[in-house]
C-alpha cells in the first residue's frame, strides 16, 4: 500500500483535514504549518488522489494548455514550464495544440479541453477584434500571448516591444549602426497585437533612440519563425548587397538560421556580425557560437498562468476579481553571438 494522507499528517503532527487544505492549496493555512506538511509531502513522496479528490469536488485536477505549433521549441519549453509548475500544486495538464488554425482556435475557445477543469490558452491566429468570443466561455480560462487583449479573462504575456527594444539598443551598446531585422509579418502591418509587429515595433523605437535612420530594406520578412526561414532571409539580406552590422532575429529559431546562412556566406560572428534572437531557447546554448537573446520570463509566465487559473477554477483566493494582466520580466542574455560570456 501506498502513502496516504494519514502517514503525512503524522508526520507533520497535524490532522488529515490540514494535510487535505495544504494539498488543495486553501488559503487559510498557517505558513509554518503549510511548510511543515510539505516537507512531510516531499519525504514521503505523497502523490494526491486526483481521482477521488475529483469525486469529491466535482474536479478533475487537471488543467489544459492550447498552444499553436509544438515544434516551436518556445512552446514545447513553455508546455514544460506549464507542467512543472501543474506539478508543484499535485496537477497533471493536458497539452493541446491548436495549429495555428482560426477556426480550431476558435472551437477551442468555444469548447475548451475535455476533461480538465480549466485551460490556458495561447491562440495565435484570434486578435483582439476576436473577444466578444470570450464572453460566452463557462469554464475558468487564462490567455498567454498577444492576440486577445480587453476580454473579460485573465492574461500573462511578455514584454513585446520592450525586450525588442533592448535586443537593439544591446546592439548599440557594441557599436552596432546597421543593423537588420529578421522575422517581420509577409503583409507588413505594423499596427497589429502580433509578436512579429510587436517587436519590429521595438526595434524601431530603439533606432529612433539611437539617432540611426530606418532602413526598409533592413527589415526581412520571414514567416513561419523556424530556422530554414531565418536562413534564407539572410541569405536574400546578403545577397542585396545592402551593408549590416548586426541582426536582431525576432526569435530564436529564426536566429539558429541567420547563424547557418551567414556561416555558408564567410561572415564572422560576432566579428563582422552580431545577432541577437529572443525567447532564450534551450537550443542556444549549443549554437556555435552560442546565441545571445532575451529571456521573456518563460518560467514566471507558466507559474504566474497557472496560479491565476487556479484562483478561477476556485481553489484559493481571489476568484471573484476582474480580469488582471501580468507580463513578465525580461532579461538580456549576452552570450557569444554579441561577444558576451553570458551562459
Amino acid at each position: 500500500m501506498g502513502v496516504t494522507m494519514r502517514d503525512v499528517a503524522l508526520l507533520a503532527r497535524v490532522s488529515n483535514k490540514t494535510v487535505s487544505n495544504v494539498v488543495n492549496d486553501h488559503p487559510h493555512v498557517h505558513p509554518e504549518t503549510r511548510a511543515r506538511v510539505q516537507r512531510a509531502i516531499a519525504e514521503l513522496g505523497y502523490r494526491p488522489n486526483l481521482s477521488a479528490r475529483g469525486l469529491r469536488s466535482g474536479r478533475t485536477g487537471v488543467i489544459g494548455l492550447a498552444v499553436p505549433d509544438l515544434r516551436q521549441t518556445y512552446f514545447a519549453e513553455l508546455a514544460d514550464a506549464v507542467i512543472a509548475a501543474a506539478e508543484r500544486r499535485h496537477l497533471s495538464v493536458i497539452v493541446g495544440q491548436a495549429g495555428a488554425d482560426r477556426d480550431h482556435e476558435i472551437a477551442v475557445i468555444e469548447n475548451g479541453l475535455k476533461q480538465t477543469d480549466g485551460l490556458l490558452f495561447s491562440p495565435e491566429r484570434l486578435g483582439t477584434e476576436d473577444r466578444g468570443l470570450l464572453d460566452q466561455v463557462e469554464y475558468p480560462l487564462v490567455l498567454l500571448g498577444e492576440r486577445i487583449f480587453g476580454g473579460p479573462t485573465d492574461h500573462v504575456t511578455m514584454h513585446n516591444v520592450e525586450g525588442a527594444r533592448a535586443a537593439v539598443e544591446h546592439l548599440v551598446g557594441l557599436g552596432r549602426r546597421r543593423i537588420a531585422v529578421v522575422g517581420a509579418h509577409p503583409d507588413r502591418r505594423t499596427g497589429q497585437l502580433r509578436p512579429s509587429d510587436l517587436r519590429v515595433r521595438g526595434y524601431r523605437e530603439a533606432l529612433v533612440v539611437a539617432g540611426l535612420p530606418e532602413d526598409e530594406r533592413l527589415e526581412r520578412v520571414a514567416a513561419p519563425w523556424h530556422p530554414a526561414d531565418g536562413a534564407a532571409a539572410t541569405r536574400e539580406l546578403l545577397a542585396s548587397g545592402v551593408e549590416f552590422d548586426a541582426v536582431f532575429a525576432l526569435n530564436d529559431a529564426l536566429a539558429v538560421g541567420v547563424l547557418r546562412a551567414l556561416g555558408e556566406a564567410g561572415r564572422r560572428v560576432p566579428d563582422d556580425v552580431a545577432v541577437i534572437g529572443f525567447d532564450n531557447i534551450s537550443t542556444g546554448h549549443f549554437t556555435l557560437p552560442s546565441l545571445s537573446s532575451i529571456d521573456p520570463g518563460r518560467d514566471e509566465i507558466a507559474e504566474v498562468a497557472v496560479g491565476m487559473l487556479l484562483e478561477r477554477i476556485g481553489w484559493g483566493e481571489g476568484t471573484s476579481r476582474g480580469p488582471r494582466l501580468h507580463k513578465a520580466a525580461f532579461r538580456v542574455v549576452a552570450r557569444e553571438s554579441t561577444g558576451g560570456t553570458d551562459t
